[in-house]
């Protein structure tokens, strides 16, 4: 967890939820955000790791995990500071019980929906350096437990506030979206998001599916530039 100490502080506070295949880059974006967004990284990875020496990754840990990320969110949302909660918010259930931790604080959620191919988001799981910030409390994937996670996660509907982003583009596209994706909302000052947005009027593409399971033999790239 880390606070930002500068950059754009929201009117109402808003919970950040994650979404994508692991490997997608969730956490190094949302290690990227607090330097440009006044907010709380809540990272369950590192949580995980610093309160149990050899994680198991049963139910019994991840409740332990859940239930000390929902009080830190609770506690910085009740005191006006924006949270990234950076656990991939996989299927619909959970989204709903992170977007109650927010509804009961009064405060916003906007769910990051990272796009990115698997065979693309695998690799990097295999080239990760836990040396650096990023990785250094990753999960460790074989290609049957990827394919486990994949398969059980389910697509955002369309009743969900989400914006899309490329797991491939560079951080700065990635910013340029989500914060033209606040202002859309209503969530940020379009004066003060404009020196966050690199090209204005990006469009939020997203797929069109009738299944809410994600298909791995898709190749489709999308492309937000």
């Amino acid at each position: 967890m880390s606070m930002s100490k500068q950059k754009m502080r929201l009117d109402k506070p808003i919970l950040i939820m994650l979404y994508g295949f692991p490997g997608a880059g969730k956490t190094h974006f949302s290690h990227n955000l607090v330097n440009d967004l006044d907010a709380a990284h809540i990272h369950g990875d590192r949580i995980r790791n610093e309160l149990f020496e050899d994680p198991r990754y049963d139910a019994q840990e991840d409740a332990i995990v859940k239930q000390l990320m929902t009080y830190m969110a609770e506690e910085f949302l009740n005191a006006g500071v924006s949270v990234i909660f950076d656990a991939n918010a996989m299927r619909k259930t959970q989204r709903h019980e992170i977007r109650e931790i927010a509804r009961k604080k009064k405060a916003k959620t906007l769910l990051v929906w990272f796009q990115m191919d698997p065979d693309t988001a695998f690799q990097r799981l295999k080239n990760r350096d836990r040396r650096t910030a990023d990785d250094k409390y990753a999960v460790e994937y074989t290609p049957e437990t990827f394919k486990q996670i994949a398969s059980r996660m389910q697509h955002p509907l369309n009743t969900e506030d989400f914006v899309v982003v490329s797991g491939k583009h560079t951080y700065n596209s990635q910013r340029s979206v989500f914060f033209h994706k606040l202002v859309e909302l209503g969530y940020a000052n379009r004066q003060e998001a404009s020196v966050k947005v690199a090209k204005p009027g990006m469009i939020n593409l997203v797929p069109h599916t009738r299944r809410d399971r994600l298909d791995m033999t898709s190749r489709r790239n999308i492309n937000i530039r």
